[in-house]
This record gives C-alpha cells, sequence and structure tokens, in this order.
C-alpha cells in the first residue's frame, strides 16, 4: 500500500509548497522510492486552462491533455515520476463530480454534504492516483494556506485519511516562514506557533516544520519551535533562500530530512547521496565557465510564473552548455512603436513564447523579423511558431496581408487558421489541442539535429493551425517545414533556409524539459546563442 506525505502550507502564500514538495520527491527517488506527487487546488475553476496568466501563472499540460497547476511543472522538472490529469484536482471539479452524481441518484435520497460527500470525493481523487501510478509514496500538496475557507475540505480530508491510514502511512510537513524584523535584529516564531495552531485547531498534528527563512535557524530557535509546536528539535527543518531552486534538495539532504520521513513512514532504503545532481545540476547554475543574453519577448512578462516552464527550460540549456543564461523580458507591445534594434541591441538570441488575443502581435512579429534579418538564433513556441510563419509570408513571400485568423478573420492570406474541428467549439475550458501528439522531422533540418531521431512526441495547447494551402509559397521562398504531424498533416515545425539557427515549433518543448536532461531544442538554441 502506498503511504502518504501531505505538504500544507501556512502564514503567507507563495511559500515555495511546490517546490519542497518537488525537492522532497528527488530524495525520496534518490533512496530508490518510487514516487507520484498531487496538487490540490481550492479554487472553483474545474481547471486553471481558462484563468488569464496574470491570475495564476502558466497552464502546464500532461501528455494526456490535463491542463493544470504550474506546480506539475515543478513536479516533473526535479522527478522522474509519472504525471496525468489526475495528479491535480479542483475545489471545482470535486463539487463538479459531486453534483452530477447527486443529479444521477448516486446518492439515493441522502442529503449531500461537505462531510462526508465531498470530502470522500477528495479521499477518492487521492487515492486513485496512489493506485494509477503503482507508487511507493504519494506527496500531496494542499494549495492555499492555512486558515483560508476554501481550503477547509481538503483540510478535513487528509485529516480523516490520516486517521484512516494509520500510523506508518501517513505524515503531514508544514512550510511556514519565520520573518526576520530587521528594526529590532530579531527572528520571530510567532507566526509559526500561530500557523501551526490553526492546523491543531483542525485536528491535524504536523510531524516536520520546513521553515522558510532569511537567516540561519539558532538551535535555541530550534528548541523554542519545537518546544510550542509539539515537534521533534530535529524535525524542525530550515528551508532558506537560495539562488536556484536546484540547490533545494541538497539542502533538505544535509540536514536529514530524507531520513525524518522514512523514519517515520517506517520504509526501509538505502541513503544514496545527490552527488550526481549536484556535480551536474547545481555546480554549472553556481559557477558556469560561461554566459549568454536571451531575450523573451511576450505579452506576461511582468509576471514571473507566466513563463515559468520557459525560463527553467532555458536554465536548463545553459546547464547542458556550461553557462548562465541572463533572460532579457521584453513586454511584446512596448516593441510596436520602439527601436526594436535598440531593444536587442546585446543580446544573443531572441525566444517568442506562446499566448492568446491581439495584445503585442505586431511587437512580436517585428522581434521575429529582426532576429531572422539580423541572423540571430531564434526558438518560436506555439503563437512564437505561427506568427514566424506570418512574418515569412509578409516580408519574404510578399503577401502583405498575411495574418492568422485569430487576429484578423478577414485577411486575404490567412496563413494561420482555426482548426477545422475548432469551428462548432462553443465552451473554452478544455477544448483545445492538448496533450501529446507524434511528429516526424526531416533529417536535413537543425530540429532533427538536435532529437538526433526522426520520430518525436510533444505537448499540444492550441486552436490555430498553420494552413497547408500556404506550405508551397512558403517554401519556394526558402521555410523549411521540418516537422509533421503525419496522421492530420499538420505542420508542426519550421525553420528559415540558410539561418544560423531558427526554428519555430507548434508544440510546447518547455513541457518535458528537466535540468539534468534538457530539451533538444532548448540545448541547441542556447548552444547557438553562444556562437553569436
Amino acid at each position: 500500500m502506498s503511504k502518504y506525505i501531505f505538504v500544507t502550507g501556512g502564514v503567507v502564500s507563495s511559500l515555495g509548497k511546490g517546490i519542497a514538495s518537488a525537492s522532497i520527491g528527488k530524495l525520496l527517488e534518490s533512496r530508490g522510492l518510487k514516487v507520484t506527487i498531487l496538487k490540490c487546488d481550492p479554487y472553483l475553476n474545474i481547471d486553471p486552462g481558462t484563468m488569464n496568466p496574470y491570475q495564476h501563472g502558466e497552464v502546464y499540460v500532461t501528455d494526456d491533455g490535463a491542463e493544470t497547476d504550474l506546480d506539475l511543472g515543478h513536479y516533473e522538472r526535479f522527478t522522474n515520476g509519472a504525471f496525468s490529469k489526475n495528479n491535480n484536482i479542483t475545489a471545482g471539479r470535486i463539487y463538479y463530480a459531486v453534483i452530477t452524481k447527486e443529479r444521477r441518484g448516486d446518492y439515493l435520497g441522502k442529503t449531500v454534504q461537505i462531510i462526508p460527500h465531498i470530502t470522500d470525493e477528495i479521499k477518492a481523487s487521492i487515492k486513485k492516483v496512489s493506485r494509477e501510478h503503482e507508487v511507493d509514496v504519494v506527496i500531496v500538496e494542499i494549495g492555499g494556506t492555512v486558515g483560508d475557507i476554501e481550503s477547509l475540505p481538503f483540510l478535513e480530508a487528509i485529516r480523516q485519511l490520516r486517521w484512516e491510514l494509520g500510523e506508518h502511512y501517513a505524515m503531514n510537513i508544514h512550510v511556514t516562514l519565520l520573518p526576520y524584523i530587521k528594526s529590532c535584529g530579531e527572528q520571530k516564531t510567532k507566526p509559526t506557533q500561530h500557523s501551526v495552531g490553526r492546523l491543531r485547531e483542525i485536528g491535524i498534528q504536523p510531524d516536520i516544520l520546513l521553515c522558510r527563512t532569511e537567516r540561519s535557524i539558532s538551535l535555541e530557535q530550534r528548541e523554542k519551535i519545537a518546544l510550542f509546536c509539539n515537534v521533534d528539535v530535529e524535525g524542525v527543518i530550515e528551508a532558506p533562500d537560495v539562488k536556484s531552486i536546484y540547490e533545494c534538495p541538497s539542502s533538505f539532504k544535509v540536514q536529514g530530512l530524507d531520513a525524518l520521513i522514512t523514519k517515520r513512514l517506517n520504509i526501509k532504503t538505502k541513503d544514496n547521496d545527490l552527488k550526481e545532481w549536484e556535480n551536474y545540476v547545481v555546480k554549472r547554475v553556481r559557477h558556469p565557465k560561461h554566459e549568454v543574453t536571451i531575450a523573451v519577448a511576450g505579452k506576461y512578462i511582468q509576471l514571473a510564473d507566466a513563463y515559468k516552464s520557459i525560463y527553467e527550460s532555458l536554465i536548463h540549456g545553459g546547464i547542458a552548455a556550461d553557462a548562465r543564461v541572463n533572460i532579457i523580458k521584453i513586454d511584446s507591445e512596448t516593441l510596436e512603436k520602439g527601436k526594436v534594434d535598440k531593444a536587442f541591441k546585446d543580446v544573443q538570441g531572441i525566444l517568442i513564447p506562446g499566448g492568446f488575443g491581439t495584445r503585442g502581435i505586431e511587437g512580436k512579429i517585428k522581434a521575429i523579423k529582426y532576429a531572422r534579418e539580423k541572423n540571430i538564433p531564434f526558438l518560436g513556441i506555439c503563437l512564437g511558431m505561427q506568427l514566424a510563419s506570418v512574418e515569412f509570408a509578409r516580408h519574404v513571400c510578399g503577401l502583405k496581408t498575411a495574418n492568422s485568423t485569430e487576429f484578423d478573420k478577414n485577411t486575404k492570406d490567412p496563413v494561420i487558421s482555426l482548426l477545422a474541428e475548432q469551428h462548432q467549439v462553443t465552451n473554452m475550458g478544455a477544448t483545445m489541442r492538448l496533450g501529446a501528439y507524434p511528429c516526424k522531422l526531416v533529417k536535413e533540418s537543425k530540429s532533427f539535429a538536435a532529437y538526433k531521431k526522426e520520430d518525436i512526441s510533444e505537448r499540444h495547447r492550441h486552436r490555430y493551425e498553420f494552413n497547408n494551402e500556404y506550405r508551397e509559397v512558403l517554401s519556394a521562398k526558402g521555410l523549411v517545414i521540418a516537422g509533421m504531424n503525419v496522421e492530420r498533416d499538420l505542420v508542426e515545425v519550421v525553420e528559415v533556409k540558410g539561418h544560423r539557427w531558427f526554428v519555430g515549433c507548434q508544440f510546447h518543448p518547455e513541457f518535458q524539459s528537466k535540468p539534468d536532461k534538457p530539451h533538444p531544442l532548448f540545448r541547441d538554441f542556447v548552444a547557438a546563442a553562444l556562437t553569436v
């Protein structure tokens, strides 16, 4: 039977529960255990697919086409676990399932209530993940902060699960904050005490505390926290600020977090080290030999989480090249009226990410034109690939009105158009082309050189496609159709003939990149930028 680690958070949001959960998964995998991680989000959306990136950050997509919380990206980057739509549940999804059952009459006339019906559905969803993946340990991250009204059903569900599973089968790790008050020069434990107090009021006693802190925790402070929070002194673990999130597993390892967990869950494993991770990932992130500057021109650059996987994948490409990647974030709207050459003056590579809506589109096209004409390495992802096709049609093929029907429904040259099956779609949620699809690469392409194989599989999230009516026209002028979905006759990858490195892909390669296994396109993109 799988064992469970429930990760909760207190005091404030954004303490890093997702990174903590991913790091714990990494530590347990290093001991030979099979792990999966589940994120429980308390909001009423069925999934984050319809949410603005400024509201929620990026939407992470799994192989099976689920639009999920961005924390699943952290889980996949740190571990080798299998993840699916069942690894992210929301309050909306839980309530929808319960109401659907009530309408069918599944509850046989009973009054449907939060307890037991909502909590039972949450417990069933958590257990379903362990059955699906057949793992040793399921790490369950509860979104939100202890004390939030919307989190209460999830906290009650894990309280019940801990009682039902019994000793050695479930435990709680609580992520909390130890603020440092500069004016008095003191580190305060009171917020942590109150947070744990709220958790205990619900009926959950934490086994381990992960304390986010700017300063090291003294033995005296650890003993005080342990006394007031009813945990062992060795269970007070420091979670210090680090330069790179990839240092977190090593930081926890040094403090014996994995040993505490396996002891509490009565799991017998070998105590393996993280030398391979530290030598390849951490060392190259902290002390790289080279340096390169990449510009990301998008419309959501004000929020770091909006392009989280892209930024991390660029770092992964840098790790492969033993280089620090300095990322310059450029609002594509500012490029529409500003000077493009000034914006990209000290840049060795340009990346255009995915997105929706008309805002900033012409600025992105100007950036693509600059990269193509100045022979600067370019990577266009999803919308970035579509706009690269539009730019080429306008400025190389002479189709001055070329556009996507997403932005101009009446364009005379719809180089990018809506998928045929999308014309009848009315609902916005989970109706795009989602998940993993195959692609066959052309052997003479830059993409094939990166992957070193013809047949690949990548994750998608879009409604619009390259219009096949323009393949011949654009190809004749030097746009290389480098990758195709053969079964559906869809263009997946485009390149520019004779360019140093210019690749546009309809899929999202950032969803399959790891620090110790950088994605081939990001690896070669960064490598090409280093030669500029």
